[in-house]
C-alpha cells in the first residue's frame, strides 16, 4: 500500500493533501507494498528497485547510500508490541524505515504503520513542507529521535510500577516482565548507536543539498538521539542491579514462606503425637482416671504452647 501527499499553502494556511497521482514535490508513504506496487513506484519515481526493497527486510542495517542523485537512508525507528494477556504495556522494539530522496520526491517505506510517520499525515507537526526535503528529512529523524526519548520514559515508568508489584510479590511474572524491558533497552541502545553513526555521516559527507538552517536541525537531531542513546545505558544499566536485587528478595520472600510453613507444621504435630500415643489399643497413663481426658489435653496443650513459644524465640514466625 502506498499514499501521495503533498503540502499546499503557505505558513498557517499550509495543509497536507492526499493525491491520487504521483506529481512533482510530493511524498510518498509506502506500507508493506506489493510486488506490483514496488514495479510500479520503480518505473514511475525512477527509483531503484533495491533502495524500495531496502526497509523491508526487518534484519537491515541502517545506512546511507547515494546514486544517480537519489539518497537512501536507512534508520532504525521504535514502536511498542501491544499484548492484551499482560498486566502492563507491551515491550519495545525497533524495525528499520527507509526514506529516499530523490530530485523530484521523497518516499518513506516501512513494513508496519509508525507514529512517526503517523504524526506529520495527521497534522500533529505542522511546519513541514514537500518540496523542502531535505528539511522533511531531518524532521523525520528528529521525530525519531523525540518518539525513543518517549518511549524511553514510558519504560521507566513502568520499571517503577514493576518494581513496587514486586516488593510484594512471591511470583516470577513481574520479574519476567523486566527482563522483556530490558531486552527492550538493548534494542533501543543498539539502535541508536546506529542512528549516530549514519547521522555523523550525513553531518560530514553532505551527500544532500542543504542550508544553513537544515544543518541547525540537523545537529539538533543528533543531540537529541545521543541525549536517547545515554538514557536508554542507564536504564539498562539500573535494570540491570535492579533484576539481580529483586532475584535475591523474591528468592528470600520464598524463604521466608517455606520457613513459617515448617514452624507451623511443627507445632501441630505436637497434638498429632499426643493423640497418637494415647489413641493405641494398650494401656496407657490416666485412662481409668475420670479426668484423664482434660490431664492429657492440659498437657498437649502446654507443650504445644511451649514449642511455638520456643520457635517463637528462634524467629521462626
Amino acid at each position: 500500500m502506498y499514499q501521495v501527499y503533498r503540502t499546499h499553502g503557505e505558513g498557517a494556511s499550509r495543509s497536507l493533501k492526499q493525491l491520487n497521482t504521483l506529481e512533482k514535490n510530493v511524498w510518498v508513504n509506502v506500507v508493506a507494498p506489493t510486488r506490483e506496487e514496488i514495479a510500479e513506484l520503480e518505473e514511475k519515481l525512477m527509483i531503484p528497485d533495491d533502495y524500495l526493497r531496502a526497509a523491508l527486510d526487518e534484519e537491515e542495517s541502517v545506512r546511507l547510500d547515494a546514486e544517480n542523485g537519489t539518497a537512501l537512508l536507512v534508520i532504525d525507528i521504535p514502536y511498542e508490541n501491544f499484548d492484551r494477556n499482560e498486566k502492563y504495556r507491551g515491550t519495545h522494539s525497533t524495525l528499520p524505515m527507509g526514506i529516499i530522496i530523490s530530485p523530484d520526491h521523497i518516499v518513506t517505506v516501512c513494513l508496519r504503520e509508525n507514529l512517526i510517520v503517523q504524526d506529520f499525515i495527521s497534522g500533529r507537526i505542522k511546519d513541514f513542507t514537500t518540496n523542502k526535503r531535505t528539511r522533511f528529512l531531518y524532521q523525520i529523524l528528529y521525530r525519531t529521535s523525540a518518539l525513543y526519548l518517549r518511549y524511553l520514559r514510558q519504560i521507566d515508568r513502568i520499571t517503577t510500577q514493576v518494581e513496587k508489584e514486586l516488593h510484594r510479590s512471591y511470583r516470577n511474572s513481574e520479574l519476567v516482565q523486566l527482563l522483556g524491558i530490558s531486552k527492550s533497552l538493548v534494542y533501543f541502545s543498539t539502535s541508536l548507536k546506529s542512528n549516530e553513526l549514519v547521522l555523523e555521516k550525513l553531518l560530514r559527507q553532505k551527500p544532500l543539498k542543504t542550508y544553513p538552517e537544515d544543518e541547525e536541525l540537523l545537529e539538533d537531531v543528533i543531540i537529541e538521539n545521543r541525549q536517547a542513546m545515554e538514557m536508554a545505558n542507564l536504564y539498562n544499566n539500573i535494570l540491570e542491579g535492579t533484576i539481580g536485587a529483586f532475584s535475591s528478595v523474591i528468592s528470600n520472600n520464598l524463604n521466608i514462606v517455606m520457613k513459617w510453613l515448617a514452624a507451623i507444621t511443627i507445632v501441630f504435630s505436637v497434638p498429632t503425637i499426643m493423640s497418637g500415643l494415647w489413641g493405641m489399643n494398650v494401656p496407657v497413663p490416666f485412662q481409668e482416671n475420670a479426668v484423664g481426658f482434660w490431664i492429657v489435653g492440659a498437657v498437649t496443650v502446654g507443650v504445644t504452647g511451649a514449642v511455638a513459644w520456643y520457635l517463637y524465640r528462634k524467629d521462626m514466625f
